[in-house]
């Protein structure tokens, strides 16, 4: 197994900068733009929050994409980057849930609600960790390719859902950071300014991240392929 010269070296290029990216985002985030008037400092949390769900998205984006090209050309790679964005999509939904629970512990006085926008996120988290626990209850891998990309397509739902649920009904209390919605015709929560500036240098740092976190993750898959292949040979030629 390799990889050209130019692609890794694109890869890491691509994680340098996203590291650097990173840092400057959590230092525009904690000290260069200032504190919200109304939530204080706890709005801080909201940069990394929004980024991480913009990750996820992108990843669960990807399943669908990867779902359905496998389903066209039965290439296993396809399968691979449905599970590296899964995964990836998992981690950014789960740090979405950890930061919404540390500003919400200030600012509503609870770590958790059951309101539709958070529940809507735990489901949409639990059905990516049912695709995870589907491929292990499947051992033959064209069987396990097919089924995963299925309902990689159809976990989608959960993510629209989880979008949408926060502009149509009327009594939701999470913020949203523009547009009208049922709970508040005005508009949402306004962003500008710094909190602008901020905001998008976060969410378009966590979109490199994404890409180069699949994209490693991918390549780690195909190392263990490579392992799995390279030890079935082996075991061959010994049994001869």
């Amino acid at each position: 197994m390799s990889y050209s010269a130019q692609r890794t070296g694109l890869l890491k290029g691509l994680t340098a900068l996203a590291a650097v990216l990173f840092a400057v985002a959590i230092y525009l985030d904690l000290f260069w733009v200032g504190p919200e008037a109304t939530q204080g400092a706890a709005q801080r949390v909201f940069y990394v929050h929004l980024g991480a769900f913009l990750g996820a998205f992108i990843a669960f984006s990807a399943v669908v994409v990867a779902g359905i090209a496998y389903l066209r050309t039965r290439n296993p790679k396809w399968d691979t980057l449905g599970l590296a964005s899964v995964e990836m999509g998992l981690g950014f939904s789960l740090i979405t849930i950890i930061t919404g629970m540390t500003w919400a512990r200030p600012i509503w006085n609870t770590w958790w609600t059951w309101d539709p926008r958070l529940t809507s996120v735990a489901i949409m988290w639990l059905a990516y960790a049912a695709y995870v626990m589907l491929r292990t209850g499947i051992e033959d891998p064209e069987r396990r390719r097919r089924f995963a990309a299925v309902y990689g397509i159809i976990a989608f739902a959960s993510v629209i859902f989880t979008i949408v649920i926060v502009r149509v009904r009327p009594d939701t209390i999470h913020p949203v950071v523009a547009g009208p919605t049922q709970a508040d015709p005005t508009g949402g929560f306004e962003v500008a300014g710094d909190m602008k500036t901020t905001l998008f240098f976060n969410m378009i740092t966590f979109a490199l991240i994404t890409l180069v976190l699949v994209w490693h993750r991918i390549r780690l898959e195909n190392l263990v392929h490579y392992i799995e292949r390279r030890k079935m040979e082996v075991l061959a030629e010994l049994s001869r």
